[in-house]
Formats: C-alpha cells, structure tokens, sequence
C-alpha cells in the first residue's frame, strides 16, 4: 500500500463530493428539495467518474484500486460533513454509486493507459 497516492485520492474524494455539491444545490433550488434523490445518486457516479480518472491517470499502477479509493474517500466526507446521521435510501444508493463511479474511473484510466502503452510499442 506504499505506493498508494494518498494525498491525490483524498484531493479526488473531496473535490468530486465538491463537483456533487455543484450540481445538486442548483437543482434543488430550482426544482425544490425532493429533486435531491433524484439528482444526488446520478451526480454521485459522475463526480467520482471523473475524478477517479483523474486520479488515476496519475498513478502508474493499481488504477482501478485509486478509482475506488477515491469514490471511498467522497463517501467519507459525506458521511462527515452529514455527522453520520441517518439518510434517506437515495443517499445510501449514492454512496454504492461513488464506489462503482470511482472504480469505473479507475478501469477506464488503467483501460487508456494499457492502449496508450500498445500505441507507443507498435511501430509502423
């Protein structure tokens, strides 16, 4: 776990719940409170989406495990800023989705990173 880029996962957790936050605030105010469990779990997988690729690309190896660690890092945050109080369903839903959102992120940069690799090998 030493080569684990700690301080980037964090980074990528707390500015994809940040990317969360962008999103959802504006549509709750425009579409009032309830649109929050519609809007929170798909904003929850495309935050960490982008952030686990970001953070991944990053790494030179262990992508898909940076993807998660970042979707379990923005999970922790919520759970923090939230104090661990109970939260509706949707919510629950939202943190499993930061998880494959994350991990998704992750394959998708190892994915990139493997046919980039080919790319450079294969001579013409």
């Amino acid at each position: 776990m030493k080569s684990m880029r700690w301080g980037w996962i964090l980074l990528g957790g707390f500015l994809a719940e940040l990317l969360v936050f962008a999103i959802v605030i504006p549509l709750s105010l425009a579409a009032g409170q309830a649109s929050l469990l519609y809007s929170a779990p798909p904003a929850s997988f495309v935050g960490t989406f982008l952030f686990g690729v970001w953070i991944a690309r990053k790494t030179p190896d262990r992508r898909v495990l940076h993807g998660v660690f970042v979707g379990v890092a923005a999970m922790v945050i919520y759970i923090a800023i939230s104090r661990g109080q109970p939260e509706p369903i949707a919510y629950i839903i939202a943190h499993g989705l930061k998880l494959l959102g994350g991990s998704a992120g992750g394959l998708a940069a190892a994915r990139r990173g493997t046919a980039k690799a080919v790319s450079e090998t294969v001579p013409y």
